[in-house]
C-alpha cells in the first residue's frame, strides 16, 4: 500500500515539472513570437509612417498641380499626368555597388559611377531617376533591392508634340515653367485656387499646324538656314498661330540643341526691308506731303556721302506713288521720308510700337535695334527697312492697323472678349488705311507678290528681301526673305506673315531668293490651307478701287 502512494507520489512530482517546463517553454514561445510580431508592425507601419513623416519633412515635397493650357477651342495643348520618381535611401542600402550596377543597366542613361557615389552618402534621402513609366516602375519593383522607393509626381506633358513649342515652352521636373507662356504665367497656372482653370490661348491648332508645315516645307527646299511665322487677327491682335524654324519638342526640351529654342517670331529683330514701305506711305498721307496722284523722280539713285541708295527693280523714270510701292522703289521711298522729316518718322514709328519692345505674353521677346544717331541717312534707309531691326510681332502689328481701319491692336496669345477686341488705339485715318488696302492688294495683282495671289481670296501684302547685316556690313548672299499677306483685302480679316532665313535659289525661281519667290508661294499655301477653317467664303472681286488704282499707275507713264 505504502509502495503505491510512494510511485503515485512521484508520478504527480514529474507530472508537475513536465507541466512547469512545458509552461516555460510555451512562455519562452510566446514572448519571442511576440517581438517577432512587435518588429513586423513596427517595420511595416511605424517605421513606414516614421519614414514618410522624415520625407515630408525633407525634400519630398510632391509637386503641385498645375492648370492646362488649351487652344481657343479647348484642345489641351499641355496638362499633367501622374507619374513616380525613383529614391534611395542611402542608410539602408546594404550593397550599394551592386544597387548601382543594376540601377544603370535598368536605366542606360544613368552613369553608374555617379549612382554608387549617391548610393553611398551620408543623407536619408537622394534622387536617382524622376518621372518613370509604370513599366519603368514594375521594373525596379521587380529587382526587390531594399532602400528604394518611389514619390508620387505630376508630369507636365504636351499632347501636341512639338506644335506651338515657342508658344508653350516647359517646364523643370518640379514643375516650374522655363519658357514660354509656361515661364510667363508661371504663377497663375500654379495658382491653388485656379488649377481646374485651364489657361486659353488664341492659337487654333489647325491654323498652327497649317503654318508650321508650310514654313518647315519652305526652309526645306530653300535648303534655309531657319524660318518664322505668323498668323493674327487683324481686328484684335490676336495671333492664332506663332512658328519657329527649327523647334523642339517641349516633352524632351533636353534632347534639342540650345538654337532650337531661340524664337524667330518673337524674339529675332530684323532688318525686314521693303514691308516697311507700308509705313513710309501711311506716314506720308497722314502728314499731307503726298498723294495717291504724287510723283517722285527715281531715275537716278541718290547718293549721300559714302551712301549710294538704289533700286532692285529699277524702272528709271518718275514714279507714282502706287508704282513706288507696287515696284519696290528705295528712292522713292527715301525721297517720301525726307518730305515728311526724321521727327515725324520717330514719331510715327513710335506710335506703332516699333521702337520698342512688344508686349507680348512671352518673355522671349527682342528688343528693336535703332539708330545711335537718327541722321538724314538713317531716315532714308528706314524708309525701306534698312537701319531699323524690329521682330515679325511686331511687324504684323503695324501692318494690321495699317488695313483694318487704323486702330492698332498690340499681339496677344491670349482669347480677347468681345469688349478687349473694340479696344484699339487710333494711328491712322480710315481714308489712309482705305488707300494702304487698295496699293496692298495691287502688289499681288501687279508687282512683286504675284506668286502670292490665291483666286477667291483677294490676298493684298508686301514683300521683303533685306541683306543680312554681318560685321558692321551686308553680306550680299545671306537674305532674309518675307512677305506679309493679308486676306481678304477688301475686308481685311487676317494677317499671315513668313519669313525665310538665308534661302538658297532653286531652279524653279530662277535661282532668285527674294520675297517674292520664296516666302510670298508660302504664305499662299498657307492661305488655301486656313481659309476653310477660319471660316473665309471665295468669291469673285469687285475690282472698282483696285482698277482706279491701276489707271493711277498706268497714266502717270504719261507724264514727264
Amino acid at each position: 500500500m505504502s509502495l503505491r502512494v510512494s510511485l503515485d507520489g512521484a508520478r504527480a512530482t514529474a507530472i508537475e515539472k513536465a507541466r512547469q517546463r512545458l509552461v516555460v517553454v510555451a512562455v519562452m514561445f510566446g514572448v519571442v513570437f511576440s517581438v517577432m510580431a512587435l518588429r513586423i508592425v513596427d517595420l511595416g507601419l511605424f517605421q513606414a509612417v516614421s519614414e514618410t513623416r522624415y520625407a515630408a519633412q525633407s525634400f519630398l515635397t510632391p509637386t503641385a498641380l498645375r492648370a492646362d493650357i488649351v487652344d481657343r477651342h479647348g484642345v489641351v495643348l499641355a496638362t499633367n499626368l501622374k507619374t513616380a520618381s525613383l529614391y534611395a535611401d542611402p542608410m539602408r542600402i546594404l550593397e550599394p555597388e551592386q544597387v548601382a550596377a543594376k540601377l544603370s543597366r535598368l536605366f542606360p542613361d544613368l552613369v553608374e559611377a555617379q549612382l554608387l557615389q549617391k548610393l553611398q552618402g551620408n543623407g536619408r534621402f537622394v534622387w536617382l531617376k524622376r518621372k518613370l513609366t509604370p513599366k519603368q516602375m514594375w521594373q525596379v519593383n521587380a529587382l526587390g533591392l531594399p532602400g528604394l522607393a518611389f514619390q508620387e509626381e505630376e508630369e507636365r506633358i504636351y499632347p501636341q508634340g512639338r506644335l506651338a513649342a515657342h508658344v508653350l515652352g516647359f517646364t523643370d521636373p518640379d514643375g516650374r515653367g522655363l519658357a514660354g507662356v509656361e515661364h510667363y504665367f508661371d504663377a497663375r497656372l500654379s495658382d491653388m485656387d485656379k488649377v481646374d482653370e485651364p489657361l486659353a490661348l488664341s492659337v487654333d491648332v489647325r491654323v498652327q499646324h497649317a503654318l508650321m508645315d508650310e514654313v518647315q516645307r519652305s526652309v526645306d527646299r530653300f535648303s534655309a538656314i531657319g524660318g518664322a511665322g505668323l498668323v493674327m487677327d487683324v481686328r484684335s491682335g490676336e495671333l492664332l498661330a506663332m512658328a519657329s524654324v527649327p523647334d523642339f519638342d517641349p516633352n524632351e526640351p533636353a534632347a534639342s540643341p540650345e538654337q532650337a529654342f531661340f524664337n524667330r517670331a518673337s524674339q529675332g529683330v530684323y532688318e525686314l526691308g521693303s514691308t516697311f514701305k507700308a509705313f513710309t506711305l501711311a506716314m506720308a498721307l497722314e502728314a499731307g506731303t503726298a498723294t495717291i496722284a504724287s510723283h517722285y523722280d527715281a531715275s537716278e539713285p541718290i547718293k549721300v556721302s559714302r551712301f549710294t541708295i538704289r533700286d532692285d527693280h529699277p524702272q528709271n523714270r518718275v514714279l507714282s506713288l502706287p508704282e513706288i510701292f507696287v515696284h519696290s522703289s528705295n528712292i522713292g521711298a527715301a525721297k517720301m521720308a525726307m518730305e515728311v522729316g526724321t521727327e515725324a518718322q520717330q514719331d510715327f514709328l513710335s506710335r506703332l510700337g516699333l521702337l520698342r519692345p512688344a508686349s507680348l505674353e512671352l518673355a522671349e521677346v527682342g528688343h528693336p535695334l535703332v539708330p545711335d544717331r537718327w541722321r538724314d541717312i538713317a531716315t532714308m534707309t528706314i524708309a525701306y527697312g534698312h537701319g531699323i531691326a524690329v521682330s515679325p510681332v511686331q511687324l504684323a502689328s503695324g501692318l494690321s492697323a495699317m488695313v483694318n481701319g487704323g486702330d492698332l491692336h498690340p499681339a496677344t496669345l491670349l482669347v480677347k472678349s468681345a469688349d478687349q477686341k473694340a479696344k484699339g488705339r487710333s494711328v491712322i485715318s480710315e481714308k489712309t488705311s482705305a488707300t494702304l488696302r487698295t496699293l496692298m492688294r495691287l502688289v499681288v495683282q501687279k508687282g512683286t507678290a504675284q506668286q502670292a495671289d490665291v483666286p477667291g481670296y483677294r490676298v493684298g501684302g508686301k514683300t521683303g528681301t533685306a541683306e543680312k547685316a554681318v560685321g558692321g556690313g551686308y553680306a550680299r548672299k545671306a537674305l532674309l526673305s518675307s512677305f506679309a499677306g493679308i486676306f481678304p483685302m477688301d475686308d481685311p480679316r487676317y494677317l499671315v506673315f513668313v519669313m525665310i532665313d538665308e534661302p538658297q535659289g532653286i531652279k524653279s525661281t530662277w535661282n532668285y531668293a527674294g520675297g517674292g519667290w520664296t516666302a510670298a508661294p508660302t504664305v499662299a499655301d498657307v492661305i488655301l490651307r486656313i481659309a476653310p477653317l477660319l471660316g473665309v467664303r471665295p468669291h469673285e472681286e469687285d475690282n472698282g478701287p483696285f482698277q482706279q488704282a491701276a489707271f493711277v499707275i498706268e497714266d502717270s507713264r504719261k507724264k514727264p
